[in-house]
């Protein structure tokens, strides 16, 4: 049958991004207490486009996600972007699987349990000899204002907050990256709170909970840098991005941070105006000496 997608285009304009998104698929990831979970992801894939073809094979990107069904982890991406820029004769692509992450949470006194849900990202780009990952997880937590206790005579104002923490970690020689877990993410981030939010909490643990927050004020100027830091020790996190946002609660507005380490604040690759020539300088492919 006639292939219209391959007829030649005249215009010359490189299109950075064609593909499919809001593609919900089951999948499975990595558990560091059970080994896999079983989750449903929505996913978005794409290729760059020359300019010299009037559009691209959407079909093909299912048929690849189909040869690829079960795993869908950072050590399973690679080969995924290798097939979608080769079935689809492309130069770049790129894969984006958004997902919720399920972990069961103990109550710090009732030792009630029950499961809390993280927001994760998972997202691979290849172009050319160059590949990047990075991790993502949305954590919910509690904040309580250093300001707000300091002036009053007895309470002070908290609130819900949520730390976005984004991650590059080494590349091992395989080209694969480093492994660092949800789970460590997200302990990462609660620990650096006024307080961890739970799913389940008895009166014996609200208070607890409360005490705990009032003892541990943090702006969000407090928040983000103590993330930060903390991912700064980690020898296998080579970049991070770390956003924290509080939703006020005596406040028409919220409050927001934001920290960058480590290299650019964006995607290196089919992002338009960044140069191959950038490639080299994002840390994240670089595998150093004795990495296995």
């Amino acid at each position: 049958m006639e292939d219209v997608q391959s007829y030649s285009d005249t215009r010359r304009i490189e299109i950075d991004r064609v593909g499919v998104r809001g593609l919900r698929y089951p999948i499975q990831v990595l558990d560091r207490d059970r080994g896999m979970q079983e989750t449903v992801a929505t996913i978005s894939m794409a290729v760059r486009l020359p300019h010299h073809f009037k559009g691209t094979h959407m079909s093909r990107f299912i048929e690849v996600l189909n040869g690829h069904r079960g795993e869908v982890t950072m050590r399973t991406l690679p080969s995924m972007l290798e097939d979608i820029r080769d079935r689809l004769d492309a130069r770049g692509a790129r894969v984006e699987v958004r997902f919720p992450y399920f972990m069961e949470r103990v109550a710090p006194v009732s030792e009630a349990t029950s499961l809390m849900e993280y927001e994760c990202t998972l997202t691979a780009v290849i172009e050319g000899e160059a590949k990047d990952f990075t991790l993502g997880v949305n954590v919910p937590v509690t904040t309580l204002c250093p300001c707000s206790k300091a002036i009053s005579e007895y309470g002070a104002h908290n609130q819900r907050g949520y730390v976005e923490i984004a991650i590059r970690s080494r590349t091992k020689k395989d080209g694969r990256p480093e492994l660092v877990w949800i789970e460590e993410l997200v302990h990462i981030a609660e620990d650096s709170a006024s307080s961890p939010v739970y799913p389940l909490l008895k009166r014996a643990d609200e208070r607890f909970v409360t005490m705990q927050a009032y003892d541990n004020p943090m702006f969000v100027e407090d928040l983000v840098r103590e993330v930060s830091q903390k991912l700064r020790d980690d020898e296998r996190v080579v970049w991070h991005r770390v956003v924290v946002e509080t939703m006020e609660s005596i406040h028409d507005h919220n409050a927001y941070a934001e920290v960058v380490w480590g290299g650019p604040d964006h995607e290196f690759a089919m992002s338009g105006p960044v140069a191959s020539s950038n490639l080299k300088s994002l840390p994240s492919f670089v595998a150093p000496p004795g990495d296995g």
